[in-house]
């Protein structure tokens, strides 16, 4: 723990830089797919980085209606991109507004009852989730380190030699050093590799010049909602899915704080997570959910106090209001970000190990769980198109292998370690002789 202001205002800064990257990349990514013009692509992000701030703050703010109470940092979730590209392309950006609002008034809805639903995820469950993502991640790392997937130089020595000397920087640091510097090794080794990237002529700072100083968010800036049941049934299936992704980050930061989350917990964390989801609709930026890179920068940094994502929650605002300063952390080279992120993302990874660790392993049926979710998770990220002939409202829960993992191994704990089942004579007889 630090009460020192500078140490919190650099630690809330490692936090907005390890998620800052995969924030912007949404809006970018479906701004340039609907055809946004260059102005309201630049309020996209703009208020999406600012929507990133108030969504975490309803987080980390516990009281009696709303709040899980834990370090959590929100961002718009990346499964919601493939869907929102195909209803702008369909129904036109308006009804991916009004899907958003309507998801997010659902999730608020049934906060209370998925919070019951706690039981379902043991150790077994909530270890694999969290190792599926970090193993999920770990492909996002490795295109960065290259240079950014679609780069003209990916995969050149030079961007090689960039991350893993990032990489290099970040793990002497935490052999070599103690206390804060230790805590601030992602950050200071981001800082380190974008300083080189300079001198390398890999640095880019047209978007500092270009971006304006000040920006006023505009609610229903795209114009008002419409409302297509298709497009709301789809994104009530991702915020769903945006559900399983979050109690398994609940569960993990639960963990590293050895606090036990009850169902009043989890469902003030579901409850906060649809009100972010409802002012993304209504400021037209994107469904939000928790973060897992926070997670593992929350481990590897070893500073658990709610003040660092204060702090960071207030610069994501700062930063989504004045444009120009939020466009400098646009600079850092992709693959400086790609060798922390493989520190970041591996952490995430272990973590999950780590809770595994409680698991009964003389068990078959565990055993078979974990087996069976995390190479479904594995599986599905490195062969994405595998459920290509599905329905696209299928795809949504097959298409993500942190979905088709998560879903895997609820299914299995509940057939396996839930559902009662009447060992047969035979079956109890040989387990004893083999005991």
């Amino acid at each position: 723990m630090t009460n020192n202001p500078f140490k919190i205002a650099s630690l809330g800064i490692q936090h907005v830089l390890a998620m800052y990257a995969g924030a912007v990349v949404v809006p970018l990514i479906v701004g340039g797919a609907i055809g946004l013009t260059s102005e309201q692509l630049t309020y996209l992000v703009s208020i999406d980085i600012l929507m990133c701030g108030i969504a975490t703050l309803l987080q980390v703010w516990k009281n009696r209606f709303f709040g899980i109470g834990l370090p959590v940092v929100l961002g718009c979730t990346f499964t919601a991109v493939g869907p929102m590209i195909t209803i702008g392309a369909e129904y036109g950006i308006s009804a991916i507004y009004g899907a958003i609002l309507v998801s997010g008034l659902f999730v608020v809805l049934i906060s209370r009852s998925f919070g019951k639903l706690i039981r379902f995820f043991p150790p077994v469950v909530t270890g694999s989730v969290v190792t599926i993502i970090g193993i999920t991640l770990i492909p996002v790392a490795m295109n960065n380190m290259a240079g950014g997937e679609g780069s003209a130089d990916f995969g050149s020595l030079s961007n090689i030699a960039l991350a893993f000397g990032t990489l290099a920087f970040i793990i002497l640091l935490f052999r070599f050093s103690d206390g804060f510097l230790r805590s601030i090794a992602i950050l200071l080794g981001i800082v380190a590799g974008t300083i080189v990237a300079s001198f390398m002529g890999k640095t880019n700072f047209s978007s500092v010049a270009e971006a304006s100083w000040f920006h006023m968010p505009a609610p229903l800036y795209f114009g008002m909602p419409t409302f297509e049941v298709t497009p709301i049934l789809t994104m009530i299936l991702v915020s769903l899915v945006g559900l399983v992704e979050a109690t398994g980050v609940y569960l993990a930061l639960g963990d590293i704080y050895k606090q036990k989350l009850t169902g009043k917990d989890m469902a003030s964390g579901y409850r906060a997570e649809g009100i972010a989801i409802i002012l993304g609709g209504l400021f037209n930026s994107f469904p939000y959910t928790t973060f897992s890179q926070n997670v593992g920068l929350i481990q590897l940094s070893g500073i658990k106090t709610k003040n660092v994502i204060y702090t960071a929650a207030g610069l994501l605002i700062v930063l989504g209001l004045m444009p120009k300063i939020g466009a400098l952390t646009t600079v850092i080279p992709s693959a400086v970000l790609g060798g922390a992120m493989v520190a970041m993302f591996g952490m995430v990874m272990a973590y999950g190990i780590k809770m595994l660790g409680k698991v009964d392993f003389s068990s078959q049926e565990n055993l078979l769980i974990i087996a069976c979710s995390v190479g479904m998770g594995m599986g599905v990220t490195t062969v994405p198109n595998l459920f290509s002939e599905f329905p696209s409202s299928l795809q949504i829960l097959t298409s993500n292998g942190i979905v088709a993992g998560s879903l895997t191994a609820i299914m299995l704990n509940i057939l396996f370690n839930v559902i009662p089942f009447k060992k047969s004579a035979g079956s109890v007889l040989n387990e004893q002789k083999a005991s």
